[in-house]
């Protein structure tokens, strides 16, 4: 929700942005990051994760998923290379002293590319998971190739690798919200508009790189917040309105975000966005 929802595009969003990512990050682990644990547990359980699987995490962010693979009895190791402050987050959740008597050993966060990861020591890897969904913004599946190329020599012939997209717009309440990035940012950056996800995008990057798509499923995912300030802030986590802060001011983009989300405020002040996403199995050749 990485694993995590989407790549922070802060490099897109120009020298004027200030932005606190010690906090942001710690908004995504305590808020946002959650929104996809049951795609998480539906993926582990399908793959039959446990004591024998060997994970490698591509985007792991604040390591959520990685935690729910561990507390299985999987041996992991994390990478991010775009957010530290996220996987400093990760580092503490992981830290041995954190699990106590149930700590185990084969955890590794590094912070860089999964060539990083390559050590002639460890086995390699039996599977390997990209939890942060493509079919959000145009062009957004391009560093997913780069990250795939530089990750499968690491794996085992036949590994599955795990591959996640937004589903259809008409079944993704969130998508309404994210428009509201594109719109306010479209004078500054149209390239990273937001865009329906397409029925391919999954097997046409696995495809590129190399891999056999051998499976898929959907699972519900919805989004719920305590309130709108939480969901603004959960929203904002991602890195995907910084592009229309930039354009505009943050204060606009809380207003506009504020009322996007009326419609999916609950009678209680709760807000609750239903979601599908899909995922795709793909096997190293």
């Amino acid at each position: 929700m990485t694993p995590t929802l989407v790549r922070e595009h802060l490099s897109h969003t120009g020298p004027t942005l200030r932005v606190d990512l010690g906090a942001r990050a710690r908004d995504w682990s305590e808020i946002q990051e959650r929104m996809l644990v049951p795609l998480y547990e539906a993926v582990y359980e399908r793959l039959e994760v446990g004591a024998g699987t060997r994970l490698l995490g591509l985007g792991c962010g604040s390591g959520l998923a990685l935690l729910m693979a561990a507390s299985r009895g999987a041996a992991l190791t994390g990478v991010e290379a775009l957010a530290p402050e996220r996987l400093a987050l990760a580092r503490q959740r992981l830290a041995p002293e954190a699990w106590g008597t149930r700590a185990r050993g084969g955890m590794r966060l590094v912070d860089g590319s999964p060539a990083d990861a390559a050590d002639a020591e460890t086995p390699a890897y039996n599977l390997v998971t990209a939890f942060e969904p493509i079919g959000c913004l145009a062009g957004d599946s391009e560093g997913l190739g780069e990250l795939l190329s530089a990750a499968t020599p690491l794996a085992e012939r036949g590994a599955p690798v795990v591959l996640v997209g937004w589903g259809p717009p008409e079944r993704c309440a969130t998508a309404s919200v994210l428009r509201v990035a594109t719109r306010l940012a479209d004078p500054l950056r149209p390239a990273g508009s937001w865009r329906p996800a397409l029925r391919d995008d999954l097997e046409e990057v696995a495809q590129r790189a190399g891999l056999r798509p051998d499976g898929s499923g959907r699972v519900a995912c919805p989004f719920g917040y305590a309130g709108v300030d939480s969901a603004l802030k959960g929203l904002l986590s991602t890195g995907l309105f910084d592009a229309a802060i930039s354009a505009t001011d943050q204060a606009q983009v809380d207003k506009e975000v504020t009322e996007a989300l009326h419609p999916y405020r609950r009678a209680d002040g709760t807000v609750w966005m239903p979601n599908v996403f899909r995922y795709l199995i793909a096997r190293v050749p």
